[in-house]
């Protein structure tokens, strides 16, 4: 059987992520598979969100991220590469500066994207074929350090959108009361208030929850009841004693509130009652942009 290996990197405000992904050619089309997911806790949005900007030493620990990213890939011999920066890279000063460094320094060329690349990457993963009772039209949302991006997906409809509205950023105070209520317009505009519309729920926050909430081991949904116990759990509980009880990593157990508030206030407008989580991200919309890319590139190759 065939295959190619594609690698994407994902640089958040929260993390830093490489995916090696494989690609199987078959007759039935292609089926990607992960390999390997290294993730970096480089948070850029602690900088960019309090100082408007990245500072040396979060510039150096990305730098030399990208540095050991650059040698995994070439070990992996993959085929291509994506990186992009999200939220906290658009909102920095400096980010352009820094993107140009990194480059110098490892080779490896990032591109800084917008929110609405970001929701439609991220949206373009495709709904899993294992997610079997899920409906037809659903609010794809993922929820992020800086940044949601959202994408209704239905019938022969896909609209997208991003706020400003992330974990790191609700940590350090720095969500602006207009973009949430820019978000209930939106939501508002395209139909979706009181919609009870299933929520497609990306992102680590939401796929920690998943594991700890889920109801049976074979379920690719929680309920929203789930996640508003597990909300009013977590409250009560002190940052080191969610590390010990929900087996959280020290970057993961101060944004998993606010993950879930973001959540329970997009519920608490369209009234979903199921998430859905496929496990899929912005880094799997890469590697399928990758494949795509390659198709296209084949299919211009002049052979004697």
């Amino acid at each position: 059987m065939n295959y190619l290996r594609f690698a994407s990197i994902d640089i958040g405000s929260n993390a830093i992520r490489l995916l090696s992904s494989y690609v199987f050619e078959t007759e039935e089309g292609p089926y990607f598979r992960k390999g390997l997911l290294v993730r970096v806790p480089v948070r850029l949005g602690e900088d960019a969100f309090r100082y408007g900007k990245i500072m040396k030493d979060k510039e150096y620990k990305l730098t030399e991220t990208m540095l050991s990213f650059k040698h995994l890939m070439l070990a992996m011999d993959v085929h291509s590469y994506k990186a992009y920066a999200t939220s906290a890279m658009r909102d920095a000063s400096n980010g352009r500066e820094i993107v140009e460094h990194v480059e110098e320094v490892s080779g490896i060329r990032i591109e800084i994207i917008s929110g609405e690349k970001e929701a439609s990457v991220i949206s373009g993963t495709s709904v899993p074929q294992f997610i079997e009772d899920i409906p037809e039209r659903v609010l794809f949302m993922d929820v992020g350090g800086g940044s949601t991006e959202f994408t209704l997906i239905g019938d022969q409809e896909m609209v997208s959108e991003s706020f400003n509205i992330g974990t790191i950023r609700s940590l350090f105070h720095s969500i602006h009361s207009t973009e949430w209520k820019r978000l209930k317009k939106w939501l508002k505009s395209i139909g979706l208030l009181d919609s009870k519309i299933p929520i497609l729920g990306s992102g680590g926050n939401i796929n920690k929850i998943y594991k700890i909430k889920r109801a049976n081991p074979l379920d690719y949904f929680i309920t929203t009841g789930s996640l508003e116990q597990f909300y009013k759990d977590i409250k009560d509980l002190s940052y080191q004693e969610r590390i010990v009880k929900h087996q959280l990593n020290p970057d993961r157990a101060d944004v998993i509130q606010p993950a879930c508030e973001i959540f329970l206030k997009v519920i608490e407008h369209v009234g979903s009652e199921r998430i859905y989580v496929p496990k899929t991200g912005l880094s799997d919309g890469i590697v399928r942009d990758l494949y795509e890319d390659y198709l296209q590139q084949a299919e211009h190759i002049q052979y004697p």
